[in-house]
């Protein structure tokens, strides 16, 4: 059997720096999702959605190991976020007006069969509260600007900031798509000050 991957290690993705930007190009991606809305502090459909992709993902690392012989550490959670109104998101953080996808990665050799058998396999016994919702998907982001976050989510709206109004614009690149958090850190379990989490940011070249 071959030596256990871990991605965090191995993708250039999953590397960052903390009060560096940097530009990178992130290769197309394939992800476990569940969709949802509202405050992640108190909605239980954010609480539910983790509950749901663990278990996929653990099956599918356990199967890759056994059917495969290919081992790998389960990927970190990250989240997609969004609002209609990107002042509630970045400014004031009014996180009832957020919305957001949560997700897992799925290694590129896993079959799509091996994924399918996966979620049947998981709900077969206790399904997880929304293993309806979940779905995969291929995530395109290209072009990207990504720094590492150390400290609390409610610290973040600073580096933010510069990001998106001082290093996106001054690099002639504009923002193209939804905000993108990876979570090094279980949240439910570190404290806010020693939380580790990328924050990424699709952007495309300014028209001149």
């Amino acid at each position: 059997m071959s030596d256990k991957v871990d991605f965090k290690k191995t993708l250039d993705s999953y590397q960052a720096r903390r009060g560096e930007f940097r530009i990178l190009e992130v290769p197309s991606t394939r992800y476990l999702m569940v969709d949802g809305d509202g405050d992640p502090n108190s909605s239980p459909d954010f609480a539910a959605a983790i509950e749901t992709l663990y278990p996929v993902a653990y099956k599918l690392k356990f199967a890759s190991s056994r059917g495969l012989s290919r081992d790998y550490v389960v990927p970190p959670l990250e989240g997609r976020w969004w609002a209609e109104d990107m002042s509630v998101f970045t400014g004031a953080r009014d996180k009832s007006r957020w919305s957001w996808t949560l997700m897992i990665m799925v290694p590129e050799w896993l079959p799509d069969d091996m994924i399918t058998a996966a979620i049947a396999t998981v709900g077969a016994k206790k399904p997880p509260p929304r293993l309806d919702d979940l779905r995969t998907a291929t995530l395109d982001e290209g072009l990207c600007v990504q720094t590492l976050h150390l400290g609390s989510f409610d610290d973040e709206a600073p580096v933010l900031e510069r990001m998106h109004h001082e290093f996106i614009p001054d690099n002639d690149l504009r923002m193209s798509g939804h905000h993108h958090e990876i979570y090094f850190s279980d949240f439910r379990k570190v404290a806010p000050g020693k939380l580790r989490t990328i924050l990424r940011q699709p952007v495309e070249r300014a028209q001149r």
